[in-house]
């Protein structure tokens, strides 16, 4: 399957809102890797997935979780929010035939990070967080670092998800805590140098 067709799975599956996201999610996405040295068809590709299960019914992403083989944590069992990008990153291999495991990954880690994130990783945390629909308290600085660093914008975006969700009292992904850990830990590193 091509891009094309692709995208047309997805525009079935999400209001309009939600997929004029995906594509500007794609579009960023293919910017950054560019800019950044990455794959651009698989970040525009991973871009257009990444919220493929974002609507769909709590019980269908549970399902494609299962039918992937993918056990949750128990923090993610209670964490609903997270489920999407879990549920996502099913859909695309069971049900979309996708075998790349850096888009599979891509989707996967779009929204907690992770530590270890692949440049493609980085590119799709980054795409989401920026992408030309977003307009969250902040997002102009993030375009700004993600211009000039993908890594310092990494940084940033779980800082960002970190101090939001502390301040709603909400349960934090411990790979976003990985993440964060590892990529403040590279920084420090790099100043010390």
């Amino acid at each position: 399957m091509g891009y094309k067709e692709y995208e047309e799975i997805i525009s079935r599956r999400m209001k309009s809102a939600r997929f004029k996201h995906s594509k500007n999610v794609a579009k960023e996405a293919v910017r950054l890797a560019k800019k950044y040295g990455a794959d651009a068809k698989k970040a525009e590709l991973a871009g257009i997935l990444h919220d493929a299960t974002k609507e769909t019914e709590e019980e269908e992403q549970m399902e494609l979780i299962a039918k992937a083989g993918i056990e949750l944590s128990e923090l993610e069992k209670s964490s609903p929010k997270l489920w999407h990008a879990i549920s996502g990153s099913a859909f695309v291999q069971t049900e979309l035939g996708i075998n790349d495991r850096e888009i599979i990954d891509a989707i996967r880690y779009h929204t907690t990070g992770r530590a270890g994130m692949t440049l493609l990783d980085k590119v799709i945390f980054i795409a989401d967080f920026t992408s030309a629909d977003r307009d969250y308290d902040g997002v102009e600085k993030m375009r700004k670092v993600a211009d000039k660093s993908l890594d310092e914008a990494v940084l940033e975006g779980m800082a960002f998800t970190i101090a939001d969700l502390a301040e709603r009292k909400l349960t934090i992904a411990p790979d976003t805590f990985a993440g964060y850990n590892e990529m403040a830990g590279l920084k420090a590193k790099s100043k010390s140098k």
